[in-house]
C-alpha cells in the first residue's frame, strides 16, 4: 500500500497540468498513502461482504458486475472527497471546469483499470481456491469410495468360508471329537488371522502361509487323501505382499471346480516364479460342470487392481488350470 500509494503521488504529478517537474513535497506522498489504504481496505471490506451475499461459486457473473460496480464507486467517492478536503486547505488542485473534467477523467480511467485488474487476480484466486478445494474433495471421496469398495470384497469371503467349515465341523463332532476338538483349534487360528487382518489391504506371504496352514488342515479333515496340496515357495519371495485370502480363494476355486476321488485325487501346488505367486492344480472337471461365475477369481482381480496395474493371468489347458498373482513390494 505503501509502495503504490507512492506511485500514485509520482504519476499525478506527471498528468496533472502545472505540476509536472514541481517538487513533491511530504504531505503529497503521506495523503496518497492514506487514500490508498483507505481504498484498498475498503474494498476490503466489500469483498468479505460480497462473499456472503454473492458469492463466487453459486454467480460468478453476477458477482463480477456488483463487484465491479461497488469497488469503483467507493474508491471514487472515496478518492474524491479525499481530494475535495485536500484542495479545500491546500487550493492546488484545479476543480474548475476543463482541468477539472480531465482530472476527473484520468482518474475513473486509472479506477476502472485498476479495478479491472484486481477483480481478474480475484476471480483467478477464487478459482484456483475452488479448483483446489474441490481436487481435494474428489480425492477424499475417491479414496473413501475405493476403501468402501475393498472392504465389501473382503467381506464377499467370510459366509461362504464359514457356511463349508460349519457344515464340516457338525458332522465331525459326532464321527471323531479328537479331531472336532483340533478343528475348532485350527478353525479359531484362520479366523484370527481374518480379525487381525481385516483392516489390513495386504498382507506378507509368509503370513498367509501360515494362515494356509491352518485352512489346509480344514480341508484334510474334510477330504482326506483325495486332496494333495503341495507349497514350494522360494525364501526370497516369503516378505513379498499379496491382499490377504487370495490364496485361499484359489484354493477353494479349485476344489469347487474339479472331481475329488481316491482314483482321482485333485493335486494343488503353490510356488513362486518371476514375482508370482503361482497356484496351479490338475484339472479334472466335475461331470455336470457348469461355467462357474468367476466370483473368486474376479474378487482377487479387483483387489490387485487397488495396488498394481499387473495382471492376473489365468491360464487353462486340457490337463491343468494355472493363477499368476503378481508378488508386490512395499516400496
Amino acid at each position: 500500500m505503501v509502495l503504490l500509494g507512492t506511485l500514485i503521488t509520482l504519476g499525478l504529478n506527471l498528468f496533472i497540468p502545472g505540476k509536472g517537474g514541481e517538487i513533491i513535497h511530504f504531505y503529497d506522498f503521506l495523503i496518497s498513502i492514506l487514500i490508498t489504504i483507505l481504498v484498498w481496505e475498503g474494498n476490503l471490506r466489500i469483498d468479505e461482504w460480497l462473499n456472503l451475499r454473492y458469492p463466487w461459486i453459486s454467480g460468478p457473473g453476477k458477482r463480477i458486475l456488483v463487484h465491479l460496480a461497488l469497488s469503483v464507486g467507493y474508491s471514487a467517492l472515496t478518492i474524491f472527497i479525499a481530494a475535495f478536503l485536500f484542495n479545500c486547505f491546500s487550493n492546488e488542485l484545479p476543480f474548475n471546469g476543463k482541468e477539472f473534467i480531465r482530472v476527473t477523467l484520468i482518474i475513473l480511467g486509472v479506477l476502472v483499470l485498476m479495478s479491472i485488474i484486481l477483480l481478474t487476480f480475484e476471480i483467478s484466486s477464487q478459482f484456483f481456491k475452488h479448483w483446489k478445494n474441490s481436487l481435494v474433495e474428489i480425492e477424499k471421496y475417491r479414496a473413501e469410495s475405493l476403501q468402501a469398495q475393498l472392504q465389501n470384497l473382503k467381506n464377499q469371503i467370510n459366509p461362504h468360508f464359514l457356511f463349508n467349515n460349519l457344515s464340516v465341523l457338525s458332522s465331525l463332532v459326532y464321527k471323531d471329537q479328537d479331531k472336532a476338538v483340533e478343528f475348532i483349534s485350527q478353525l479359531s487360528k484362520v479366523y484370527r488371522y481374518l480379525l487381525d487382518n481385516q483392516n489390513n489391504e495386504l498382507v506378507t506371504v509368509d503370513q498367509e502361509l501360515l494362515f494356509i496352514s491352518s485352512y489346509t488342515f480344514l480341508l484334510r479333515i474334510r477330504f482326506g487323501a483325495n486332496l494333495i496340496i503341495n507349497t514350494e515357495i522360494r525364501k526370497e519371495d516369503l516378505s513379498g505382499l499379496i491382499p490377504p485370502m487370495a490364496l485361499q480363494i484359489l484354493i477353494e476355486n479349485a476344489i469347487k471346480h474339479n472331481e475329488l476321488s481316491s482314483d482321482h485325487p485333485l493335486s494343488i501346488s503353490l510356488d513362486s516364479a518371476n514375482e508370482n505367486l503361482v497356484v496351479s492344480n490338475n484339472l479334472q472337471l466335475k461331470p455336470q460342470h457348469e461355467p462357474g461365475s468367476q466370483t473368486g477369481l474376479n474378487n482377487i482381480r479387483a483387489r490387485y487392481k487397488f495396488f498394481t496395474e499387473r495382471p492376473v493371468e489365468v491360464i487353462q489347458d486340457s490337463g491343468s488350470f494355472i493363477v499368476k498373482i503378481p508378488l508386490l513390494s512395499s516400496r
